[in-house]
């Protein structure tokens, strides 16, 4: 489609005026230090999902969105104030999973680094089953070949 990269450059307009205002500060003592991920907008450009993440306590994450949640008309006014659009479009805040999928990953990747130091250590002492190597090497065949004639 022509227009389909509309939504993505509106999507990062949004998220650059969004910043800002945030960044200029709003007067809600609930609001902590908030980062702004992501902005998908629907295809018909009318409502717009915003991702966020706040740095701190589960707290102040739950503080920040209900700050979030009661400056949304404010935020949308600043946004249509900033866009070139007919409509503005709706926006709704969505907590972005990122920190936790992160912790979640980093936790995976030490349980596999612990594993693989334990397998490795479980090898260096292990003995071979049969031979220390089991396949035949050509020379071999061929001196076999040669005391056979004898």
């Amino acid at each position: 489609m022509a227009g389909s990269d509309r939504p993505a450059k509106m999507g990062d307009r949004i998220r650059e005026v969004i910043a800002k205002r945030l960044e200029k500060g709003l007067r809600d003592p609930r609001m902590g230090f908030v980062t702004i991920t992501d902005v998908r907008v629907t295809g018909d450009l009318q409502h717009a999902s915003v991702f966020y993440t706040v740095y701190g306590t589960d707290q102040e994450r739950a503080d920040t969105a209900a700050a979030l949640k009661a400056a949304t008309g404010l935020l949308r006014t600043e946004v249509g104030k900033n866009i070139t659009t007919r409509l503005t479009p709706t926006l709704e805040f969505i907590p972005d999973a990122i920190p936790e999928n992160a912790a979640i990953i980093d936790s995976l990747l030490r349980e596999a680094q612990t594993r693989d130091q334990e397998a490795a250590a479980l090898a260096s002492h292990a003995n071979y089953a049969g031979d220390a190597d089991p396949y035949v090497k050509p020379r071999e065949i061929a001196e076999e070949d040669a005391d056979d004639e004898l």
